[in-house]
């Protein structure tokens, strides 16, 4: 059993930043790929950034390559994502998430937390 906690979302400018994080318990954390989800009102939860459990290798969703970096510290059972050049499509319900690689690819983890509200104004 996993239990995902969120935390660091909020209102930022258009162009800013936010680091979000994701405590995890349980023991069996580190065994888990990793990932961040996202749902805006009014449409379908997508996929955000994937990262394996060694943190090795990661994945992204095309429209955040080169601005949202997933990482995670086994050590602290954390994982995080910073966002950096914030734009108002990225506004959303960020919710972090545990499973296998196939099932957070597909949308169908195995645990997942009650997200965080990120908000970017333009």
């Amino acid at each position: 059993q996993v239990r995902l906690v969120e935390s660091g979302g909020g209102l930022v400018q258009e162009g800013g930043s936010l680091r979000l994080s994701c405590a995890a318990s349980g023991r069996t954390f580190s065994s888990y790929p990793m990932g961040w989800l996202r749902q805006a009102p009014g449409k379908e939860r997508e996929f955000v950034a994937l990262i394996t459990t060694s943190g090795s290798s990661d994945d992204y969703l095309d429209s955040v390559k080169g601005r949202f970096t997933i990482s995670r510290d086994n050590a602290k059972n954390m994982v995080y994502l910073q966002m950096n050049s914030l734009k108002p499509e990225d506004t959303a319900v960020y919710s972090c998430a545990a499973g296998a690689w196939y099932k957070l690819r597909a949308l169908r983890p195995d645990y997942w937390g009650q997200g965080t509200q990120v908000t970017v104004s333009s």
